[in-house]
């Protein structure tokens, strides 16, 4: 197949990286891609990947059999829908689908209505009512922009005076349009942990469990980001926890059977939150997650351009995951300043050094290629780098070992992934 892959994270690096060892790829695209995708695929950086038209323009005039979209901006814009409408197979659900991310209170909604354990809830698109509810329900207590925000439309709040701020800044157009209702949230507490699923046909094929690290700064301080790493598997989840989840995600992909006249085909993201009553969700995404989805996807032994294609055609029971017994662990290397403002442009030398290292893969998020040819810095997040390993305390070396082998100006990172996981459950009783 001559596949297009919509995006230019390092999400879509990895996906791409999956699809192009897969014997089915032919030609591969990545749209507009980074300094990573240009290695492994052809690059299309002028190609708007929320504008469907361009979109469909662009998979006729390069004869392109299949399109994964990447990010939820061009799911929620309808890309998915102007594609299939063509006729084109398409991973990713369409508009009302996306809808379980575009907009947090549609998706609470979507919970209440299918029976699915989440915290108790309002939402606003009023200041003075917002602020009362926060008094009502005391601190700590969580605020969140109802639209996409790249990750950083929340901020869990452990004084009343900042929750206060959260709302007055979101009323006040931190986030745009995103922000203009406001979703407040009782502060769940316990470990989080994400499960992704394969949806087609009403069908979950859950895949293995993975856990973001949102905070900036280690022990998890600092502003939320898009993530700044993770690993998988999760190893602190109890047996019963996981039946839990899958049990959880089955439900939910039923109803978007339901729900969504059975043209729900991509990912269903399930952020849960571990609590004493048991696994809750915090959050529904309709994509891969990004960085879960680099240590999810070096795991999968599966054919992952077979899995997307039986997806897209509606063939669930045509789905096969086999998963490898290592360990994944992902840290993301970022630019200075990071989640607030950052400088472009700092020369990154040292990856092909890190890639040597047994086990490491080095996706690349926030990256391109300057007039000289040189891989500089294009983002907050530059590079995510993953190592497998045969226990967890040797991925995580490993990928600790090849961030010391990478340098560009200002690089940051956090230098906690996975070290709370490996102290135990008890690590997050304390």
């Amino acid at each position: 197949m001559n596949i297009l892959v919509l995006g230019g994270g390092g999400r879509e690096h990895a996906i791409a990286w999956a699809l192009a060892k897969s014997p089915r790829t032919d030609s591969l695209y990545v749209a507009p891609g980074n300094g990573g995708t240009d290695g492994i695929a052809q690059n299309v950086p002028d190609l708007n990947p929320e504008d469907g038209q361009a979109v469909l323009a662009f998979v006729r005039e390069n004869a392109i059999d299949f399109v994964v979209i990447g990010p939820e901006a061009p799911l929620v814009a309808g890309v998915a829908d102007v594609l299939r409408a063509a006729g084109v197979p398409t991973f990713g659900p369409d508009a009302q689908g996306a809808q379980l991310e575009g907009s947090k209170t549609f998706s609470k909604k979507f919970m209440d209505a299918n029976d699915i354990p989440t915290a108790r809830y309002a939402s606003f698109t009023d200041l003075e009512p917002a602020l009362a509810y926060v008094r009502e329900l005391g601190a700590p207590i969580v605020v969140k922009a109802d639209g996409l925000a790249a990750g950083k439309g929340v901020v869990v709040a452990d004084e009343l005076e900042d929750a206060e701020d959260a709302v007055r800044s979101c009323f006040d157009g931190a986030f745009g349009d995103s922000g203009k209702t406001v979703l407040i949230e009782e502060c769940l507490t316990g470990p989080e942990c994400s499960m992704l699923a394969f949806v087609s046909d009403g069908k979950a094929h859950c895949m293995a469990t993975a856990q973001d690290h949102k905070r900036a700064f280690d022990g998890d301080r600092g502003p939320n980001t898009g993530g700044m790493g993770a690993y998988s598997p999760v190893p602190i989840v109890t047996p019963d926890e996981l039946a839990a989840m899958h049990d959880i995600m089955e439900r939910a992909a039923v109803a978007t059977a339901r729900e969504f006249d059975n043209d729900y085909r991509g990912v269903l993201y399930g952020g849960f939150m571990l609590t004493p009553e048991g696994p809750k969700i915090i959050e529904f995404n309709a994509r891969f997650g990004d960085p879960e989805t680099q240590v999810v996807l070096p795991r999968l032994e599966s054919d992952l351009a077979d899995i997307m294609l039986a997806v897209a055609e509606g063939r669930p029971d045509d789905i096969d995951l086999r998963w490898s017994e290592q360990w994944a662990v992902c840290v993301v290397l970022a630019s200075e300043g990071y989640p607030g403002s950052y400088e472009k442009g700092k020369v990154i030398l040292g990856i092909d050094e890190a890639e040597q290292i047994e086990g490491v893969t080095v996706f690349h998020a926030g990256t391109a290629k300057n007039f000289d040819d040189e891989l500089v810095t294009a983002g907050g997040r530059v590079l995510n780098v993953v190592a497998l390993g045969d226990s967890f305390d040797d991925a995580r070396e490993k990928a600790y070992e090849a961030c010391d082998l990478i340098n560009f100006e200002g690089k940051q990172y956090r230098s906690d992934i996975g070290k709370r996981a490996a102290a135990g459950r008890a690590a997050w009783e304390n």
